[in-house]
């Protein structure tokens, strides 16, 4: 039995009494009439009636139960509803003797109820609902926490969203705000003519990224599958087939740790745009921002945690190595030479393993990692990155040893990664060799993929592509500290007893 505490057995008699008086606790039939704000908003010209009530108006409200307070003859409630909270007067002269006595006997803060009678001020000047009717909709079980304390839990907040979104209305807030970036974003790219696609979200190699799949098996074909890490060969493939700007928004899976910018499975938008270049990317990216500043009225300052950021366009521009040095304070000599920036990491405390055998690219992508990215405070773009970190993106034209490609940003994170995208066969095809074999010391790299360099051979025009974090965009947005705080269910390590442990 899950319910076993003396409340929770106390409400569960309180469910089978109501059902003997013909009250079933989990009715259905249920209709609502109008939002508590809706009535809040309506019915604000009774203040400034002379009797202060309109007894000619019947409104049924329904919402959970947050406050009740019983006195002999009459008793105030606050009951909420997603759009907020409004207070209801009951007494028994309007309920009637029997059913006001069960009602204060049998209902209680968390049940949810529906309410229907007329409007009236109150002497403190509260807009409330005097309830003629009283109905029981929904009997809680489990009693809600504490409500001068609340949910404070952390951790708890995060198993139990369902209750956070209870005693906490800004976090409804945060989510319904997320769902209308998400919106916004794909109304966007189809205002732009990009073609919104699904792609297959467990493949038979893993590409895309750098980054550990998820394994699965599928029985049917006896085959192992891979949960994606990113959309990105696949909707190159349909570049290749003849879309020339596809967008898709959906999840991607990757089995790595978890901390405050990371969770194992995320949202993120990717775009790709034929005859574009990675300079239009930027572009895009800075009008989609104002975009949604403009349509969610957001000031271009915005607070995060103890920083104001401006998000004011232009955003700032600034070359990876150039970065190193003007940001990181990487010292100039140290910054193209391999052995002096394993000595520099160790003179910091920071061991890389394996890290002799690294490339140069990814020896300063640990210098980036260590020493840059945590200051990029206001939206930057990051551009000219080393080739040896982007098996996907083209190599520049004037320097062979830097991609086409820049990532923005906000807050010390990365919250955007673009790039010119690879389309010659025959480069792509080495790019993933290479990858393949540094796999004995970067279990992360990307596999060989011969179907996806296979399309390329049939000609990909020129294209640039691009990802956004949404999870990561929402709490810069909402001001969030950590990712769980913007993912409805995130992952939480298994509680003991999950484990079977005692």
């Amino acid at each position: 039995m899950i319910f076993t505490n003396q409340y929770e057995q106390q409400r569960i008699q309180k469910a089978e009494e109501l059902r003997s008086l013909g009250v079933n606790p989990y009715g259905h039939g249920f209709r609502k009439e109008m939002t508590n704000q809706e009535f809040l908003q309506k019915f604000a010209y009774v203040r400034d009636l002379p009797e202060r009530k309109d007894e000619n108006q019947k409104v049924t409200l329904s919402g959970r139960i947050k406050f009740l307070r019983l006195m002999g003859k009459a008793a105030f409630a606050k009951i909420e509803d997603q759009s907020g909270i409004v207070q209801i007067y009951f007494n028994r002269d309007s309920l009637g003797d029997k059913w006001f006595k069960e009602v204060k006997r049998l209902i209680e803060v968390g049940d949810i109820v529906e309410a229907r009678g007329y409007p009236f001020v109150t002497k403190t000047g509260e807009l409330t609902l005097h309830a003629q009717e009283l109905r029981l909709v929904t009997k809680a079980i489990v009693p809600l926490p504490e409500k001068f304390h609340g949910l404070q839990d952390k951790e708890l907040r995060y198993r139990m969203r369902y209750l956070d979104m209870i005693m906490n209305p800004e976090v409804r807030q945060v989510f319904l705000l997320r769902s209308r970036i998400v919106s916004l974003i794909r109304r966007f790219f189809e205002e732009r003519g990009f073609l919104e696609v699904e792609t297959p979200m467990m493949h038979p190699i893993p590409g895309g990224a750098n980054a550990r799949p998820f394994v699965t098996h599928h029985n049917a074909l006896g085959v192992d599958r891979y949960l994606r890490i990113a959309p990105e060969l696949y909707l190159k493939r349909l570049i290749v087939g003849g879309f020339e700007a596809v967008f898709e928004i959906n999840r991607n899976f990757r089995n790595e740790g978890i901390d405050a910018t990371h969770n194992p499975e995320f949202t993120m938008i990717e775009f790709y745009w034929a005859y574009h270049t990675y300079e239009d990317l930027m572009e895009l990216t800075e009008e989609l921002f104002d975009y949604l500043f403009q349509k969610l009225a957001l000031p271009k300052r915005l607070q995060y945690g103890e920083q104001v950021i401006d998000f004011s366009t232009p955003f700032s521009r600034l070359k990876y190595r150039d970065a190193l040095v003007e940001i990181g304070g990487v010292p100039e000599e140290v910054v193209e030479d391999r052995e002096k920036i394993l000595a520099y990491l160790k003179e910091h405390g920071i061991e890389v393993e394996h890290g002799e055998k690294l490339p140069l690219g990814a020896l300063q992508a640990e210098l980036f990692d260590n020493f840059v990215e945590e200051k990029l405070i206001n939206p930057t773009f990051i551009t000219h990155f080393p080739i040896d970190i982007s098996p996907l993106a083209r190599r520049s034209d004037e320097d062979p040893s830097i991609a086409e490609r820049f990532e923005l940003f906000i807050a010390g994170k990365e919250i955007a990664n673009g790039f010119n995208e690879l389309n010659d066969p025959l480069d792509q095809y080495r790019r993933f060799k290479a990858q393949v074999e540094a796999k004995e010391v970067d279990e992360e790299a990307m596999y060989m993929d011969e179907d996806f360099v296979r399309a390329l051979g049939y000609g990909m025009p020129p294209t640039a592509g691009e990802g956004i974090g949404i999870d990561r965009l929402v709490m810069v947005l909402t001001n969030r500290p950590t990712i769980k705080d913007v993912i409805l269910f995130p992952a939480m390590r298994p509680k003991r007893e999950e484990k079977g442990e005692s």
